[in-house]
């Protein structure tokens, strides 16, 4: 995915803040490097997008070039977002836990009433994950969105803040 001349380098730098505090050899239960790829994920990325070939998550060029095509692909993903706001964090939920999980999520929403074209206040609020599964997981796109973007924007990241109002 292409996100043009006004791709979102605060946002990027504010999620790999958020994966690995920019630590290159951050490693968890699951995932490994700066971008935190799951092996699995690594591999597929690189088999989907062959310009990443060979996968490889501890190369700091490597995580930051497929974090970029990942949030890419899961964001042209997501269809029939009320606002630009609600599409990333449908995007940047599904990097935290899968975009099956996402696809779940807002049926769920909309079967209970909410408007599962809304992340805030609407989707975010309905899954079937488990408590410390859910808790991450909509903890994810509110840091990421609301406070280290806005937090890189101050500090001259090149970007502007797509949730401003939320």
């Amino acid at each position: 995915a292409t996100f043009g001349l006004d791709a979102p380098v605060a946002r990027f730098a504010a999620q790999l803040h958020q994966e690995s505090g920019w630590r290159p050899d951050a490693r968890s239960p699951y995932a490994q490097g700066l971008a935190q790829f799951t092996p699995a994920t690594a591999e597929w990325i690189a088999e989907a997008y062959p310009a990443l070939r060979p996968a490889d998550p501890w190369d700091p060029l490597w995580s930051i070039r497929a974090q970029v095509t990942y949030m890419g692909h899961l964001w042209q993903g997501v269809t029939g977002a009320a606002t630009e706001c609600d599409r990333w964090a449908f995007a940047l939920s599904a990097y935290n836990g899968g975009p099956g999980w996402v696809a779940r999520d807002r049926r769920l929403a909309s079967a209970k009433g909410a408007d599962a074209s809304r992340w805030w206040s609407h989707t975010e609020l309905h899954s079937k994950r488990a408590a410390w599964a859910f808790k991450e997981n909509r903890g994810y796109p509110r840091r990421i969105l609301l406070l280290l973007e806005p937090a890189y924007i101050a500090a001259g990241w090149p970007g502007s803040a797509v949730c401003p109002n939320t």
